[in-house]
């Protein structure tokens, strides 16, 4: 997969997206970021890419001529248009699904807004789908951006060391994740459970499952109504509930 990232901050991106997991995976090929400097494609000598808003108005708001131009370095030649995301809080709220689904795409261009945002005709021309990752406002698109990069490329085949490292995790079912634990065994009075400690992998799994529902029901109910269960965990489910009367 090749990640184009267009921003007034390479640096900052560069410096979270280069590193650990992410980072490996893009020395073993399995993934390419590319940080895209806006300014580099401003027209004037100051390198400046905003101005006043038609209207009136607080703040600044970024031109659509430089983002085109960044745009056109990634694109042009390619016989294809890679999908295009435009970071924003008015967009579809990120989730697992949707970082499942990016996986799959060959090619993404990030654009990563700041200010009072961009000039809606680039928008218009260039932007397949925005993005938010919650309902509340950043000064700019670049932690949003690194947000959807990470949680997109762990999805890429090979970039952790197993589907298990991902698919056990909270959101890719649906379900929030069980508990964990490691050594000592005991630490404070408290101790791992029993079950972890059998080796019996099935009721394992049964123990992990089980947790995973419970751990949802408690933090995050309203998760439940969309997972995936069987008609025992609904009754499961339903069990939590009584019990809570």
């Amino acid at each position: 997969m090749k990640i184009d990232i267009l921003t007034l901050f390479p640096e900052m991106m560069e410096a979270a997206l280069k590193t650990s997991i992410i980072g490996r995976a893009e020395e073993n090929g399995l993934l390419s970021i590319n940080c895209v400097q806006i300014r580099d494609f401003a027209f004037n000598k100051h390198r400046q890419v905003d101005d006043y808003p038609y209207g009136g108005g607080q703040g600044m708001v970024m031109q659509a001529e430089p983002i085109f131009q960044a745009y056109k370095s990634v694109t042009e030649g390619l016989d294809y248009k890679p999908k295009t995301i435009y970071m924003s809080p008015q967009g579809k709220t990120f989730r697992q699904s949707m970082a499942k689904r990016l996986a799959r795409e060959k090619h993404i261009v990030l654009l990563c807004g700041h200010y009072e945002g961009v000039d809606q005709r680039i928008l218009d021309e260039i932007v397949d789908m925005e993005i938010s990752i919650g309902d509340f406002v950043l000064t700019g698109g670049e932690i949003a951006a690194m947000a959807v990069v990470d949680a997109t490329a762990r999805m890429i085949p090979g970039v952790l060391a197993s589907e298990v490292a991902f698919s056990e995790e909270s959101h890719f079912d649906g379900l929030l994740e069980f508990p964990q634990y490691t050594r000592p065994a005991e630490w404070h009075g408290a101790c791992v459970p029993e079950v972890l400690q059998s080796g019996n992998h099935k009721l394992i799994e049964e123990w992990k499952r089980r947790s995973a529902i419970e751990n949802t029901f408690k933090k995050r109910r309203g998760m439940l109504s969309r997972a995936r269960l069987s008609k025992k965990e609904r009754e499961f489910v339903e069990d939590l509930k009584q019990k809570e009367r």
